[in-house]
């Protein structure tokens, strides 16, 4: 409170020159500035005695320094009701739930370990696990529960390594899932850099053949992304590069139950195998903007997909827009045309046009925070499949819990 006081007393004999040449202040050897002389004190001015308030440190803040204060936990658990219309093919009408858990501990200050489990064991774009009414919880929620990332992260400067199962932590604008789904695990070691107008990540990860599907290679995939951010007047514009090599897919099955997901596979020796490879040269661009209208902020966003080593069918984009109406309110929409072969379908977005490739259409999303910890969110897909455009719509209607 004295210090308060004085503030106000050396402000207001700054402002009056008159008494800014007549008053006395002094200070102490604790930095503390008094308007009396007393043993100890010292005389100093009033410009003086304005920058030692000035520069008064603040109060220091109370740290965490005990063992368990070293673990960050969190997770959710949505719950999903959707329904599947596809041109020849029955409706599907059903009750899903995922659920994801996150314990990550700093070992030191650099050095953190990082583990989370999911549900949709062997599903490798996907925690969703449909309900069926002769299954017990055990066979819900145990039973299909996988360790979904087990790495170490070294931190240093504005730089940072990991080694093991990792989320791929690749920008996509607008969270667009047109090469990469949110839940692609990399398992490998990976680099990542970031300042105020880079942004880097390079890596060499290994896909692993899930359950029943080891009669093949394995998959290696190198990745490189250069991201450039450019700050406007009232926006940001951020400005992207990739290429994501995955070597040895040529010739090889498919390494997990979902399939070849609408890229182009042919029969050798009776064996359906991939026809083509897959290098992805990627290309974005970005607006983030801080207050579109009425105060609302909007991102709206281009993305390009090249398979630089298929022969026919390898170009997709996305172009989406997403909109904040309010805190608690926001929508997107995307447009995506993705051919056959231009991404790898076993590792793009899961729940667009069923998943994989060789389809185009709409997306539209909505998400309402409706109290601290609980979403409610609504998807809706109009697509057409295949060079037959078969027409597909889905809806996805979610509650989302996070803890």
């Amino acid at each position: 409170m004295k210090k308060i006081v004085l503030s106000t007393i050396a402000a207001l004999a700054v402002s009056a020159t008159s008494l800014s040449a007549a008053q006395q202040f002094y200070v102490d050897d604790k930095g503390q500035v008094f308007t009396t002389a007393a043993e100890g004190r010292t005389a100093i001015n009033v410009e003086e005695a304005g920058k030692v308030l000035n520069s008064a440190e603040a109060p220091e803040k109370k740290t965490k320094n005990g063992f368990f204060d070293r673990f960050h936990a969190k997770g959710d658990l949505r719950l999903r009701q959707e329904v599947i219309e596809k041109e020849g093919s029955a409706d599907k009408n059903r009750e899903r739930y995922r659920f994801r858990y996150s314990v990550n501990f700093d070992a030191t200050d650099n050095i953190r370990l990082e583990t989370a489990v999911s549900s949709g064991k062997y599903n490798p774009t996907s925690g969703n696990v449909s309900f069926k009414s002769d299954e017990n919880i055990q066979e819900y929620f145990i039973d299909e529960l996988k360790i979904d990332i087990l790495a170490l992260k070294y931190s240093f400067d504005n730089s940072w390594v990991r080694v093991g199962k990792q989320a791929h932590d690749i920008y996509r604008p607008i969270k667009t899932q047109l090469v990469w789904d949110n839940d692609i695990r990399l398992e490998g070691i990976n680099y990542g850099y970031k300042d105020g107008n880079s942004m880097i990540r390079v890596g060499a990860n290994r896909v692993h053949r899930e359950k029943d599907n080891r009669d093949g290679d394995d998959i290696n995939i190198f990745l490189a992304q250069y991201v450039h951010t450019q700050k406007l007047d009232d926006a940001k514009l951020n400005l992207g590069a990739a290429y994501y090599h995955y070597d040895g897919v040529e010739g090889t099955t498919h390494p997990y139950d979902s399939g070849f997901m609408g890229n182009t596979s042919e029969t050798v020796n009776g064996v359906d195998v991939y026809k083509e490879d897959y290098g992805i040269v990627e290309a974005f661009a970005e607006i983030q903007v801080k207050d579109l209208v009425m105060g609302m902020p909007a991102k709206a966003a281009v993305i390009l997909a090249y398979n630089a080593l298929a022969s026919d069918d390898n170009f997709g984009y996305d172009i989406s827009a997403e909109l904040a109406m309010t805190k608690k309110w926001k929508a997107a929409v995307t447009y995506r045309d993705v051919q056959k072969d231009a991404v790898y379908g076993a590792h793009n977005d899961s729940d667009f046009s069923g998943g994989g490739t060789d389809s185009k259409g709409y997306y539209v999303k909505t998400k309402y925070a409706f109290a601290k910890n609980v979403d409610v969110a609504g998807w809706w897909n109009w697509s057409k499949l295949g060079d037959a455009e078969l027409d597909y719509h889905r809806v996805q209607l979610d509650v989302i819990l996070k803890f």
